[in-house]
């Protein structure tokens, strides 16, 4: 059995602990509270982006023009596939890294890809040291993503994205993270982003009462022309998805690092007690054997 002042060490430690992720707790919930308060405006604004392709799909723009003259439609044979990957810089956060990386493998799996036809693209430094030590080709690392990330700082990401792609880096992107759902929860998306066509478009959302609508409202007069509108309207659209993303995932993370430091706490606060009970039962044991002994001793005596 521990003795007394081991027990008491242990629970010392444990209650240290145990307020270290009480205010990690808070400190997340209030970067999650932060994020879904300052980025409510950008999600609103996707989605009238997103209204306004579809509405052109529905126009068949993309049928009046030659894909050639639009790099992000543009389709080629598929010699190797892009894998922008999410992840945090940090640890403490639960399954969210594990979960990501587990369902990428998986995909990988799926599309039969390995580290000759493989570039990852990734946001964040688990994703990234993750796919080194394993050979992958990583074209892409952006570590040090802000609590709440804006457009600004991660401009130069969605610029090398395109960037890549037009210069045949690889010949599709796919975008994977982690979706926030709500405070407890949060699921894996895959979203392949390039190239962009008519189907992986319209399946990117829109109720039919919206392409109800897009049907009665289908012609357009396009000045000066029909490619040089796309080749405007299209980059914002792919930067605006892979922008989302991030802030998605980033929403995520925060809920996954508030839920971890909520547990570890509840965890702790388990082992204190538990460490209690056990010291006062070794204290009671020590005075019992205290009593014992005086009492041998003084029948002894007499």
């Amino acid at each position: 059995m521990a003795s007394l002042q081991d027990i008491q060490r242990r629970m010392s430690s444990t209650k240290k602990t145990r307020q270290i992720t009480s205010a990690m707790q808070m400190v997340s919930t209030a970067k999650l509270s932060q994020i879904q308060r300052n980025t409510a405006g950008y999600h609103e604004y996707a989605a009238r982006l997103e209204l306004i392709v579809e509405h052109l799909l529905a126009a068949h723009l993309l049928d009046k023009v030659d894909s050639h003259h639009i790099p992000l439609v543009s389709q080629r044979p598929i010699k190797k596939t892009g894998l922008l990957v999410i992840t945090s810089d940090r640890g403490l956060v639960g399954s969210y890294n594990a979960n990501v990386i587990k369902q990428t493998n998986a995909l990988m799996k799926k599309l039969s890809l390995d580290p000759s036809n493989t570039a990852i693209l990734a946001v964040g430094g688990n994703g990234a040291d993750f796919y080194k030590k394993r050979g992958f080709d990583v074209v892409l690392e952006h570590r040090g993503v802000s609590d709440v990330p804006s457009f600004n700082e991660i401009r130069q990401v969605l610029k090398t994205v395109i960037s890549l792609y037009d210069s045949e880096a690889f010949d599709a992107l796919h975008v994977v993270y982690n979706h926030f759902v709500n405070r407890l929860t949060s699921e894996y998306r895959d979203v392949q982003l390039l190239p962009l066509t008519s189907e992986t478009l319209a399946q990117m959302g829109g109720t039919e009462e919206h392409k109800d609508i897009y049907r009665t409202q289908s012609v357009y007069e396009v000045e000066p022309d029909t490619t040089a509108v796309l080749n405007v309207i299209l980059p914002q659209f792919a930067e605006s998805l892979v922008y989302e993303a991030v802030l998605d995932a980033k929403t995520a993370e925060h809920a996954a690092s508030s839920t971890a430091m909520s547990a570890a706490t509840d965890n702790a606060k388990d082992l204190i007690n538990s460490l209690s009970l056990q010291y006062n039962r070794a204290r009671q044991a020590a005075i019992t054997t205290e009593i014992t002994e005086i009492t041998g001793g003084m029948v002894a005596l007499e």
